[in-house]
């Protein structure tokens, strides 16, 4: 009886996939990373299983998996989701932040309450006291976009300057001397060097 099973590297279709693992009912772990799913992720009733990890797929629709997790892992106790569009974070997108990523959990709690690890963080009392709270609140909503709209807005390109200084003709810039000459007798770049090797 198989408890284990880890599926890696597998770039098929999502549903010829994972189609086989109705056998295996009494699966209580399963590992999926790397695999290229997508929104289309289709999971057998697999009633025992505890651990699920999806790390690095292509998962953008978080309310989706999770109620369809919701309906066919009822003993999920962990998750994961890193490194997919669905699981904000600051390593997979500059444009998230910590805050995006405490919405995230708070959501996923709010929909699959028993877990005890998500991301391979432990879920806190004061996260489960939240998600009954708030959780309903956080799911992330996206406006949607027509082509039209797209379109019709001019192409802007991203630049880190602020707007003053984006034209090369009106710039500020300041020369100056200063009067305070550095020596280097506290830096610690020099703790380690003897006087004689300078």
């Amino acid at each position: 009886m198989e408890k284990y099973l880890s599926l890696s590297g597998n770039h098929s279709s999502n549903k010829r996939s994972l189609e086989g693992l109705s056998a295996f009912r009494s699966l209580e772990e399963l590992i999926l990373d790397n695999n290229q799913l997508g929104d289309d992720l289709v999971l057998p009733g697999l009633p025992s299983l505890h651990t699920l990890t999806l790390n690095k797929n292509r998962i953008t629709n978080l309310e989706y998996l999770l109620d369809h997790l919701a309906e066919v892992t009822p003993a999920l106790e962990y998750l994961s989701l890193l490194g997919n569009v669905a699981c904000p974070n600051e390593l997979v997108s500059l444009e998230k932040d910590e805050e995006d990523y405490k919405r995230y959990r708070c959501f996923v709690l709010y929909k699959l309450p028993n877990l005890k690890f998500l991301d391979a963080r432990k879920v806190t009392r004061q996260e489960r006291e939240e998600a009954l709270v708030r959780g309903a609140f956080m799911k992330v909503v996206k406006p949607k976009v027509s082509s039209e709209d797209f379109a019709s807005s001019p192409e802007r390109h991203y630049t880190p300057l602020p707007s003053a200084s984006r034209e090369l003709t009106s710039h500020r810039g300041v020369l100056g001397k200063c009067r305070y000459i550095y020596y280097g007798k506290n830096s610690e770049g020099n703790r380690f060097i003897r006087d004689d090797q300078l």
